[in-house]
């Protein structure tokens, strides 16, 4: 295990690399700069702005500064705010995005495994239609179309909870219905799918051969095998959530990341645009580790020996 965890983090060091330098050149690829967003500088102005921050220097020498300041923990300064480490941005902003994704993951998984297996139960029946139905216009409809209606309808028309801006819990309801319905629906269909092919298996045949209680059928042995197949969906579903959904974040004013990166990408940031999508790629490479390591929870028949599982 260890091993194969060491190997593991090398791997995450190579692609957090990689990551970097091509985020790095494809911003020095863009037209303009960050000065030409707003041209307010005389050119004397210009000069003295881009030595501050290293822009005049020949591109590989940024780059191997750039690399250098990233070994120590340096993501750079940020151009939006005079002299403030893009890290302390991150940090700053990430709060919000986490609370919203972490809310719409857990109620979305929940809910999307109960209508997964309420489906597979009633095969063929009403509510197994209708949760197939719920789960496709979740995964058809985009989520900034439910923010919309629920902002209309239980904010505006009935006044039940804030329209946008971010302060009491109260502000999280709207925007966590809204996200959590896509991850409910991916969760119902991968349930639903998984939980018919484990029923149908010749071990579930034994073990109602054997006496076992239908509920210990649905839930000690069913559940627990459809629910290898979901871990992989829903660990990148996570990192997309919890790192902020940019569309969503807008709609309800929330001071998160993700409202963060369009902004930085509006005003050609590009410390900050490289340091998200930096942050990014770790957050998703570690929960692709973590989602290797779940499999050995749900399943002890798995093993991971030899770096391989």
């Amino acid at each position: 295990m260890l091993r194969y965890i060491l190997k593991r983090v090398f791997y995450m060091a190579i692609t957090l690399f990689i990551i970097a330098s091509v985020s790095f050149f494809l911003m020095k690829m863009l037209p303009g700069s960050p000065l030409s967003v707003e041209n307010k500088l005389s050119e004397a102005q210009q000069t003295i702005v881009l030595e501050k921050y290293g822009l005049n220097d020949p591109i590989p020498v940024q780059y191997v500064k750039y690399i250098a300041g990233l070994v120590q923990g340096d993501l750079g300064i940020s151009f939006q705010f005079d002299n403030t480490p893009v890290t302390d941005i991150i940090m700053a902003r990430i709060g919000p995005s986490m609370v919203l994704g972490a809310q719409a993951l857990v109620f979305g998984t929940v809910l999307g495994i109960l209508f997964g297996l309420v489906a597979a139960i009633s095969h063929n029946g009403v509510l197994d239609y209708t949760s197939t139905i719920i789960a496709v216009l979740g995964t058809s409809i985009p989520s900034f179309i439910f923010a919309g209606l629920l902002q209309w309808y239980l904010a505006v028309k009935f006044e039940m909870f804030p329209v946008a801006l971010w302060g009491t819990y109260e502000h999280t309801i709207l925007p966590t219905i809204a996200l959590l319905i896509f991850p409910m629906a991916i969760s119902a269909r991968f349930t639903r799918t998984e939980m018919l092919e484990v029923l149908g298996s010749d071990f579930i045949t034994t073990a109602r051969a054997k006496g076992v209680t239908e509920f210990g059928i649905i839930f000690k042995h069913g559940l627990r095998n459809a629910l290898i197949p979901l871990v992989t969906v829903v660990g990148p579903m996570a990192v997309g959530l919890m790192t902020g959904t940019l569309v969503i974040e807008q709609i309800f004013a929330v001071p998160g990341i993700g409202e963060q990166f369009v902004t930085s990408v509006m005003v050609v940031d590009y410390p900050t645009i490289m340091g998200l999508t930096l942050f990014f790629a770790f957050l998703f490479v570690a929960i692709i580790l973590v989602i290797d390591l779940l499999y050995v929870l749900i399943d002890p028949r798995i093993r991971l020996t030899g770096g391989e599982s």
